[in-house]
């Protein structure tokens, strides 16, 4: 497995706007078809005003099949331009999880695409 590190970083003020509109709208979008969601948080010490999500994909084959899907749904790319608006830049980071990690391996049961 491995694990994509997005970071957002975003016009001050915006994250909680950020958020309720990925609540709202992003999230059922993504979720199906990203499937392995590791997390979304938001920054409260150090940079601030960043959004962080990571999802897990078995490989980066994968990773390049559930994303280029993502891209090329019309309601992602609509949804996408609401939230550019708050955004200043992006960084992101592919990692590896430890073999003890939880996210070592492929377990189904993390895989919301395949389980909705």
């Amino acid at each position: 497995m491995i694990v994509e590190e997005r970071i957002y970083s975003l016009q001050i003020g915006a994250a909680p706007q950020y958020l309720k509109l990925y609540e709202d709208e992003g999230l059922a979008i993504q979720r199906p078809i990203l499937g392995r969601m590791v997390g979304y948080f938001s920054s409260e010490i150090g940079a601030l005003h960043q959004i962080v999500h990571m999802w897990a994909y078995r490989d980066l084959q994968e990773r390049s099949e559930r994303r280029a899907q993502l891209m090329s749904d019309p309601r992602w790319k609509e949804y996408a331009v609401k939230t550019r608006v708050f955004q200043i830049s992006q960084e992101n980071k592919i990692l590896i999880p430890a073999p003890f990690s939880p996210w070592a391996t492929d377990d189904p049961l993390l895989d919301m695409a395949r389980n909705t």
